[in-house]
């Protein structure tokens, strides 16, 4: 679970910094509290647990300004929460009062499971505890899909990485120009592979991987860290900076590994 919404005062705490970045350096700390819902006293309360946690310093009498660690605190939970958001608009809301997983084990109608999320997938378990259960709405075998209701708790996502491999063009030298073994090496952490360019597909081939996907790897990749789901993309270079421009706009994290041999 997002770390800042497993408490009010988190979410709080959040709240008033978002506030004082948008209002620097002088800070009313009655409209803040007139905006977010509690009292000055209590802003006055997060203020000095900001100052003291170095994500905001202090220019006199109500005069702060966010740091250089504010500002990563800030975009590091909003990137959470921006990622959890989705997949609760898109995999909960949108289902309504049922979700679809994918059975662990044999399972009889009724009977109260556990959802975890792998590898992009959800699964239940009747068995495997987590923070997040449900009831199954039909009988069903292990490896089918079923469907939940019920639903009680929240499902950990884990935090995707995604790892960009940079392929030169084929003037260039193409995937005979490529550090193979360093190839092989990254492709066995990442669960998801992605090939950008027909120079990427063969250097993928060259090891004996068949991408997940080829066309439209910029949004799938997106999609997959949305749900937990680390990456690996490998590109033609001159690819790279369109796909590098989608991810800062997500506030994704990359890694850029240049393949290029000398």
């Amino acid at each position: 679970m997002i770390k800042i919404l497993q408490t009010k005062s988190g979410v709080t705490k959040f709240q008033v910094l978002i506030e004082i970045a948008a209002h620097q350096p002088n800070v009313r700390q009655k409209e803040i509290a007139a905006k977010i819902g509690i009292t000055p006293q209590a802003v006055s309360e997060y203020i000095k647990e900001l100052v003291n946690d170095g994500l905001i310093v202090t220019e006199g009498r109500v005069r702060y300004r966010i740091t250089k660690e504010g500002v990563e605190w800030v975009l590091e939970n909003a990137t959470e929460m921006k990622q959890y958001a989705r997949f609760v608009m898109e995999d909960i809301i949108s289902h309504v009062s049922t979700w679809t997983a994918i059975a662990k084990e044999d399972m009889k109608e009724g009977e109260q499971v556990y959802l975890k999320m792998e590898r992009g997938l959800l699964y239940v378990s009747s068995t495997e505890k987590t923070g997040a259960s449900g009831s199954v709405i039909s009988d069903a075998s292990s490896g089918e899909d079923v469907g939940v209701t019920s639903l009680r708790g929240l499902i950990d996502l884990e935090n995707a990485t995604i790892t960009i491999c940079k392929v030169p063009r084929i003037e260039r030298g193409g995937s005979r120009k490529i550090d193979i073994e360093r190839l092989r090496s990254l492709t066995n952490s990442k669960p998801y592979i992605a090939a950008i360019g027909v120079e990427a597909l063969i250097a993928l081939r060259k090891i004996g991987i068949t991408p997940n996907v080829m066309f439209g790897s910029n949004e799938s990749v997106i999609e997959a860290a949305y749900h937990g789901l680390s990456s690996l993309v490998v590109s033609v270079d001159e690819q790279v900076p369109s796909l590098l421009n989608r991810l800062e706009t997500e506030n994704l994290e990359y890694e850029l590994v240049d393949l290029t041999l000398e």
